[in-house]
């Protein structure tokens, strides 16, 4: 069985319908409200960035990244679960630091759950590496892992190798 390669575009409003059935599926828990990624998309170009990943026309993933002076912010990132390990968060996340490196971000931070592993290990494969602890940080009450990656080679020790 081969894969269909999956596009990468620029999120617009139009695509929150889809983008919302993902963030639901992706995070039942701790789900964005559709007023909350609408909000990040009235910021996009200016701070924003979002992508959207698509297969034969339907949305299967999406990223965000917030980009203020030398630092950006990875908001979030998501994949259907039957599009997982096939390289669309790959995907997703180069597209992210490409344009966080376009913007003339130093940095990149982000904040992954302390019970997702998977997520952690990813995270760890592009360079980034583990910064703090947000207590309590999930509605559910879980811990956040704050997480950085260094864009410059003079950098705070956490550059890819």
């Amino acid at each position: 069985m081969t894969r269909a390669t999956a596009v990468l575009r620029r999120m617009t409003a139009d695509d929150l319908s889809s983008v919302m059935e993902v963030e639901r599926a992706t995070f039942p828990a701790d789900a964005w409200s559709e007023a909350m990624m609408r909000g990040e998309l009235r910021d996009q170009p200016r701070t924003r960035h979002y992508v959207v990943a698509e297969v034969d026309g339907r949305i299967i993933g999406y990223a965000g990244l917030a980009v203020a002076a030398d630092q950006a912010d990875v908001q979030t990132i998501a994949v259907l679960a039957e599009h997982r390990r096939s390289g669309i968060g790959t995907a997703l996340m180069d597209a992210l630091l490409a344009e966080a490196a376009r913007r003339g971000a130093d940095a990149v931070f982000l904040e992954v759950r302390a019970d997702n592993p998977p997520a952690q290990a990813m995270y760890e494969r592009f360079g980034f590496a583990a910064l703090g602890v947000r207590r309590r940080y999930y509605e559910d009450g879980t811990d956040a892992i704050t997480m950085v990656k260094s864009l410059t080679e003079r950098g705070s020790g956490h550059e890819q190798a």
